[in-house]
């Protein structure tokens, strides 16, 4: 049985394992890499177990622990080119280290994992479709909208670890947010909201999704049970009901060894 195993998630960090206890790989590493070796030895893995990591993008909540991670382990690590080239460019990995073409797909004994564009204000963002023992996981955070891409890829996905980032009105009431970053956020090249996320995640379940996951909640302009709480009222405003039709999880901050099993 498949887990998702969310480590931390939010705009401060962000990374998710998905496999099963002790094998699988990384979606981001946006924590210390003390931070992943103690998360992962929650479900009795460590670094040995993981397969490879797949970056979304080069901010740095999600390449934290990246740089530690090059030094002392030998894990493939796939980006795209643009996300690669920025990551050397700003000193997280060594220019000639290695990083293998995301775009190019990964297909091992467990895993086939292909890449889709979002929607993000940085060099060539994407999330992750992954493929483990018959079934289909996704991750999409980082995104002002759902692509056609990102909708093709995650149509018919197991489970689904989907951004809700902010609360529109906590947003735009929040006094230490200047008005450009809150454009930032809310455009097409920013972060999903709550309704945009509970909107997409209709299509979801009704594409077949079980297990919704929220993700990258912002500290200062959501709550988990805002985000919860809005994804609820409009998938059972709209007849799908809860434990029946889907189950609805919110990434923790940081774990404390809690996972989704699929």
């Amino acid at each position: 049985m498949a887990r998702i195993f969310p480590i931390c998630s939010s705009s401060e960090g962000n990374s998710t394992f998905i496999g099963t206890r002790g094998h699988g790989i990384l979606v981001d590493a946006g924590c210390s890499f003390r931070a992943l070796n103690n998360s992962l030895a929650l479900i009795d893995t460590d670094m040995s177990g993981i397969e490879a990591i797949f970056i979304t993008h080069e901010h740095t909540d999600h390449i934290k622990g990246l740089e530690q991670i090059v030094k002392h382990t030998k894990i493939p690590l796939f980006a795209t080119p643009a996300t690669a080239e920025a990551l050397r460019a700003n000193g997280k990995v060594p220019r000639d280290a290695v990083i293998y073409d995301a775009y190019d797909g990964y297909k091992s004994a467990s895993f086939e994992v292909c890449a889709f564009s979002t929607s993000h204000d940085a060099a060539d963002s994407v999330g992750y479709k992954v493929r483990y023992g018959g079934e289909y996981y996704g991750v999409c955070t980082d995104t002002g909208h759902v692509t056609g891409e990102a909708e093709k890829a995650l149509i018919g996905c197991a489970a689904v670890l989907l951004e809700s980032n902010y609360d529109e009105d906590m947003l735009r009431r929040n006094p230490n947010y200047h008005a450009e970053l809150k454009r930032r956020i809310m455009s097409a090249h920013g972060h999903l909201s709550n309704t945009d996320s509970a909107e997409f995640a209709e299509k979801l379940v009704r594409g077949g999704t079980r297990h919704l996951i929220l993700g990258h909640l912002s500290r200062e302009n959501n709550t988990p049970a805002t985000a919860r709480g809005c994804a609820k009222r409009l998938l059972e405003g709209r007849g799908l009901i809860e434990e029946r039709d889907f189950t609805l999880n919110v990434a923790p901050v940081m774990t404390t060894g809690e996972y989704i099993s699929c």
